[in-house]
């Protein structure tokens, strides 16, 4: 008998808990408040905040206070719902005839109610590595395995298709994705929705950065396939495109089969999206994409100027992916190290973070740098502490 099953467990955490990954970005977070001066090529975040509309909705609103003050409804308000509802046509040509949408605080929290109500002990969901690590945390925290398949970062749906057992439950994709930055090409995520509709499966694609695409390749919404409401999940969320990922309003475009069942969950911990913050997403969203696009066109130029930077012959490392959306680039140092001493020592011994590659589940020495926070000056600086900190941690190991 192991000692978790004998005498009293008090304050003691479930079994379960032993697998899921301690958050990086807390620990990251941790590292910079030690390291005076460090600056942060980290956490995703933009460097603009929401439209001047949403803090006007916000004041309009508590001018009402009397309206926000009872319970709402379960699955969000009906004026946006019918505000994400025309967005959703608009900019990703998702038609809802056949789903259903649940708003909820962020996009994690979406996910996070859907693997739930999918997930009997030991169902699995497949994530093509590199994987988001809350995707793979909450899978766990359900009780559910995650999958982790290297299906390269543009992945093949044949590798895909190979790890589906009897126990598999649905397919999570990322496009624009974190932590790669690559953009999916349409091809490939309509061969995983198909894949998935042949196994009776879910596509859950987890469009966050939707908006964020600088190459050519376009980003493509699977949930826009004819006929695909009723396998496919689309998660979206404000963070990102309206710089509000402190304010926690996201959504989860779902089959309708499964509204009944996430409203129990989400009466469970949330009871209702927060009425103010739904008001302020109201106002976000009647700016339209083009306010989001005049801001995107800064930080495609600032993808251009990190690239330029890392583009280095002699550099001991390699991005890893044309990092074409989104604002995030993947390296990987040529170093024994690993993703966690590599993170630990560019905050500590150089003043630049980044996150650690093995929470994405990456072997090797990878990290993930996001662009999106940092003014232009501070960028530059950034940079040149990351390229002399690889450079010397990859010698270090060298000499070893």
């Amino acid at each position: 008998m192991s000692a978790r099953a004998m005498g009293p467990r008090t304050a003691e955490p479930a079994a379960r808990l032993d697998a899921v990954q301690t958050p990086v970005i807390p620990v990251m977070g941790e590292l910079i408040r030690q390291t005076p001066g460090c600056l942060s090529l980290g956490q995703g975040m933009v460097h603009w905040g929401p439209p001047r509309a949403t803090l006007e909705a916000v004041h309009t609103a508590l001018a009402q206070e009397q309206d926000l003050n009872p319970y709402g409804a379960v699955a969000g308000e009906p004026e946006l719902h019918e505000a994400l509802v025309q967005w959703l046509r608009r900019h990703h040509q998702i038609n809802l005839d056949d789903s259903s949408l649940l708003i909820t605080a962020g996009s994690n929290m979406a996910f996070n109610a859907i693997v739930q109500v999918l997930c009997d002990p030991g169902d699995e969901l497949i994530l093509p590595i590199p994987w988001y690590f809350n995707h793979e945390m909450a899978i766990r925290l359900a009780g559910g395995r995650p999958v982790g398949v290297q299906a390269g970062l543009i992945p093949d749906p044949e590798r895909l298709a190979a790890a589906i057992t009897a126990r598999t439950r649905a397919i999570v994709t990322v496009s624009p994705n974190n932590p790669s930055g690559a953009v999916w090409p349409p091809e490939v995520l309509a061969a995983i929705n198909r894949l998935c509709a042949k196994h009776g499966l879910l596509h859950i694609s987890d469009e966050a950065y939707g908006l964020f695409g600088h190459g050519t390749t376009p980003v493509h919404s699977p949930g826009s396939a004819a006929g695909s409401g009723e396998h496919t999940i689309t998660l979206g969320s404000l963070s990102k495109s309206h710089g509000m990922a402190g304010w926690r309003l996201g959504w989860a475009v779902v089959p309708r089969a499964l509204q009944a069942d996430l409203a129990k969950v989400q009466d469970t911990i949330l009871i209702c999206p927060p009425r103010l913050i739904q008001r302020a997403a109201i106002g976000a969203l009647s700016v339209g994409a083009g306010w989001c696009q005049e801001r995107m066109v800064n930080l495609a130029a600032r993808r251009l100027r990190v690239l330029a930077a890392l583009n280095q012959a002699d550099g001991p490392w390699r991005v890893l992916g044309p990092a074409d959306g989104a604002f995030y680039v993947l390296l990987e140092l040529q170093s024994a190290c690993s993703s966690d001493q590599a993170m630990e020592r560019l905050i500590r011994q150089h003043g630049v973070a980044l996150v650690s590659g093995r929470s994405f589940g990456l072997d090797g020495c990878c990290l993930r740098l996001s662009y999106g926070m940092l003014g232009d000056d501070d960028l530059d600086e950034a940079l040149r502490r990351l390229r002399r900190g690889l450079r010397e941690i990859a010698a270090d190991q060298r000499v070893g």
